[in-house]
């Protein structure tokens, strides 16, 4: 459903990921964990084009996109791949001058060219959904880091993409606040929607993702079933991060 092919990116001289292939299934969850500077957020936003390969391959679905130094992919391909995907940021980034249920009917109205009336029956029926709708008209300042995450996940979910992709949902939030998202999101994946997710949250990732893929050095260490890789790592670098992740979450509660 989505596949990654010999991904490189480079910043500069700085090459951040080398050669990464990973294959996502169709209503899977999978959770790139990893080091800071480990090239998961990257990855995570090259598979939407927020950052633009150096070379490799890019597939969502039906859609594919190749990859090759010095050369420019056309801006109307971009566009057709990065619409099959929805974004969840670290920081929410909801327009502050829009109510909660205009920032879930933005997208709808001036991109997709909805009617503004079918763009808020969708956008409360999301807000419902993640237990926003009563919040519909509040203002994103009025509401916690919590709410605003939620709000945010509707609004990715809006235009209906082929996958969710989240970098670090959790991560600006304390663990109470932190827990409605885990909520919400593990609500979707019970409903099979696929989704890729960056973060550092083992409640998240152990709670919600089926595949983990462990990244450091910008290259894939070891990937696998999340029970297992969590559970019984194979390789020493990968036991010690996750031991790492232990220590964070145990030391949260």
């Amino acid at each position: 459903m989505i596949g990654l092919t010999n991904i490189e990116k480079r910043f500069g001289d700085n090459l951040v990921l080398k050669g990464v292939t990973v294959a996502i299934e169709e209503g899977s969850v999978t959770a790139l964990v990893g080091p800071s500077g480990g090239g998961k957020s990257t990855l995570l936003r090259c598979i939407n084009l927020l950052e633009i390969p150096t070379s490799g391959t890019v597939r969502i679905g039906d859609e594919t996109l190749e990859f090759r130094p010095g050369i420019k992919v056309a801006t109307r391909d971009i566009r057709r791949l990065r619409l099959q995907t929805g974004m969840v940021f670290q920081n929410f980034q909801l327009f502050p001058h829009r109510t909660a249920i205009e920032n879930v009917m933005e997208g709808l109205v001036t991109v997709l060219k909805w009617p503004v009336e079918r763009a808020r029956e969708r956008a409360m029926a999301l807000l419902e959904k993640v237990g926003m709708a009563h919040k519909a008209d509040a203002w994103p300042a009025t509401l916690s880091g919590g709410q605003q995450q939620r709000v945010a996940i509707a609004r990715a979910l809006a235009p209906s993409p082929k996958v969710l992709l989240c970098d670090e949902p959790t991560s600006a939030l304390d663990p109470e606040l932190a827990q409605e998202v885990v909520d919400v999101l593990g609500q979707l994946a019970s409903e099979g929607t696929t989704m890729v997710m960056a973060t550092h949250d083992l409640r998240l990732a152990s709670k919600i993702a089926q595949e983990v893929v462990f990244l450091d050095a910008g290259v894939v260490v070891e990937k696998g079933p999340a029970s297992v890789v969590f559970s019984t790592p194979e390789h020493q670098r990968t036991k010690r991060f996750i031991a790492t992740l232990k220590q964070e979450a145990g030391e949260s509660q």
